[in-house]
């Protein structure tokens, strides 16, 4: 990052100019500062950087979901069953044990296929149904909406949480010194945060992915079930926008709720770096 100086006849100009090296050639950005360098340079500067690095991260992420769907393409229809079954299985897993669950990945594999291990039964029917909705979401297209989310969650846990299944929470919460929105608000602020979902020309969708996944955290309107319908909600939006999904997996959970603890952009860059290192591959 530098600044350049050009001589226009007997007038001066300033630019900014960052180079960076991409597929093996040199990509040179400038940004116009006017007839004298401004006083808030270093701001300027700052942003510049991160408008730079955010182009590279979206070309990044693109080529990854190309990437993506080009191999995907070409599998035949018995092999794409077989992968989701084990994508599912692996998301289910690690969801459930990131919130308690005492279910083991081979547990999970068993109980897809009917047999129950010697473990607590509300374990074992959360596991099925959760299982079972998240193999249904990624074979029914549906639009996204309150009512959906709500019933994800009616399906997750009718049978071991009646009380609360399906229904936002009627009573405040703190969850981990985060004090939740006033319950009389989440109606507003789920329709808010489902309009957001639509903005995806402002946003890569994978970034918009990590940014609404955020809020459904902080807007935290179940009782209980937030963390699992949050990354339901995070792997539906990956896979409707064409994009490979993203597990959260149970032994790296501390990061995960490090990043949930700052703030929306801080956990946004807590997910892209995440995701791009999961799926190099297609790099």
């Amino acid at each position: 990052m530098r600044i350049i100086k050009r001589k226009k006849g007997k007038k001066e100009y300033f630019y900014l100019q960052h180079s960076a090296r991409e597929k093996g050639k040199v990509i040179t950005k400038e940004k116009y500062l006017g007839k004298i360098i401004p006083k808030d340079i270093s701001k300027i500067i700052n942003t510049f950087k991160k408008e730079f690095k955010g182009q590279d991260i979206d070309a990044k992420l693109e080529k990854i979901k190309k990437g993506f769907q080009k191999e995907w393409k070409k599998l035949p229809e018995s092999a794409k069953e077989k992968q989701l079954q084990e994508i599912s299985i692996a998301f289910t897993y690690n969801t459930n044990a990131v919130e308690g669950s005492t279910i083991t990945l081979d547990e999970t594999r068993e109980i897809t296929k009917g047999i129950s291990p010697n473990k607590p039964t509300r374990d074992i029917k959360e596991t099925e149904a959760h299982n079972q909705i998240f193999l249904e979401m990624l074979k029914n297209k549906e639009k996204l909406t309150i009512k959906l989310i709500l019933f994800w969650h009616n399906e997750i846990f009718k049978q071991t949480k009646q009380d609360i299944a399906g229904k936002f929470r009627k009573y405040f919460v703190t969850i981990a010194g985060h004090i939740a929105p006033d319950y009389r608000k989440i109606n507003q602020l789920m329709k808010n945060m489902i309009k957001y979902t639509k903005q995806k020309n402002k946003h890569n969708p994978v970034e918009l992915t990590a940014r609404t996944h955020y809020r459904f955290e902080k807007i935290h309107p179940f009782g209980d079930g937030n963390g699992r319908i949050g990354r339901l909600l995070m792997n539906y939006m990956l896979w409707y926008n064409g994009c490979p999904m993203l597990i959260i997996e149970y032994k790296k959970r501390k990061a995960y709720y490090k990043a949930l603890r700052k703030d929306e952009d801080k956990f946004t860059t807590y997910f892209l770096r995440k995701y791009l290192a999961i799926h190099k591959r297609y790099l």
